[in-house]
């Protein structure tokens, strides 16, 4: 699959190629992951699957590549590109190939990853997965505000512009600027989820958002559509800026009394100072927060 990147401002809609949960296939230090689960495609993008090994910081993803063949690429632990409370893991074979990026997080058996490659040769390729171990119980309704549980925490995303190219490998002496690759920019910013026990339904935002390497640049808020959440814990819902449907959201809760909530967005032509051309800017983004009541309550959690 491809998508278009043009520069500064760009990239196409999404019509993604994803499928069940792919998350931690291989990892030995983690539960399996729940095989029901579904990532919707809008969400699951390039990406086929991801195994991550946490005890080794070793992480492989599939399908995020350079041609229509699912192609299986090993990313580097990197801790200096680490956002928010997220792992980075890198990967560029030297400085004329492309560069790509992973955030990933997991917590109280829930997790959830984002992948996006720079711009080269006008395209880019990106996606994103999450799930759990299946251990999701639903907290008691009498919880809280008539069984409305908070969760809230950080959130880190990955845009198809070009950030400052730090992590870039050097180009050979000479190269044409035109066949040089690009970085891909990130996003960061905090999430806060309300969740209704009783009801089953979601609702949550995406704030306080900033590109780390323009900082200057106004980023709208996201908002999550309220929405249903299933027996096993997973929701899929609309991304909207002020009720306008951007793009789509999905997650899932784990652990005892839904202690956690994991889950990624894909959100298009959503910064207007970004959509400088007839294509719009592209955003995909993780976040995995702690519940408000649970061991990994975040500061920004109201006080008991």
């Amino acid at each position: 699959m491809r998508r278009y990147w043009l520069g500064l401002a760009a990239a196409s809609a999404l019509s993604a190629c994803g499928g069940g949960n792919p998350f931690l296939e291989d990892d030995t230090t983690t539960p399996d992951p729940d095989p029901g689960l579904q990532i919707p495609e809008e969400l699951a993008g390039d990406v086929t699957s991801v195994s991550y090994d946490a005890a080794n910081q070793t992480l492989t993803v599939t399908g995020v590549g350079l041609d229509s063949t699912p192609v299986t690429a090993q990313y580097t632990r990197n801790p200096a590109l680490d956002r928010v409370g997220y792992e980075a893991y890198t990967v560029q074979q030297n400085g004329l190939t492309e560069h790509s990026t992973a955030y990933i997080r997991q917590s109280e058996g829930g997790y959830a990853t984002v992948v996006m490659t720079g711009g080269q040769f006008g395209y880019f390729q990106g996606g994103s997965t999450y799930g759990s171990d299946g251990s999701f119980s639903k907290p008691p309704v009498d919880t809280g505000d008539k069984g409305i549980v908070s969760y809230a925490g950080t959130y880190v995303g990955l845009l198809n512009i070009n950030g400052d190219g730090g992590d870039l490998k050097p180009a050979p002496p000479g190269s044409d600027p035109a066949i040089i690759p690009g970085q891909a920019a990130e996003v960061t910013g905090n999430a806060f989820i309300n969740a209704d026990f009783s009801d089953m339904r979601v609702k949550g935002s995406v704030y306080n958002r900033t590109i780390t390497d323009s900082p200057g640049t106004v980023v709208e808020n996201l908002e999550f559509e309220p929405t249903a959440i299933a027996s096993d814990g997973s929701f899929t819902g609309s991304v909207t800026v002020d009720k306008a449907g951007v793009g789509e959201y999905g997650g899932v809760f784990s652990g005892t009394d839904a202690a956690a909530v994991a889950g990624t967005l894909h959100a298009t032509g959503h910064i207007e100072e970004l959509n400088n051309g007839s294509v719009p800017i592209e955003e995909f983004g993780v976040f995995v927060l702690g519940s408000c009541t649970g061991p990994s309550a975040d500061p920004a959690c109201p006080a008991p």
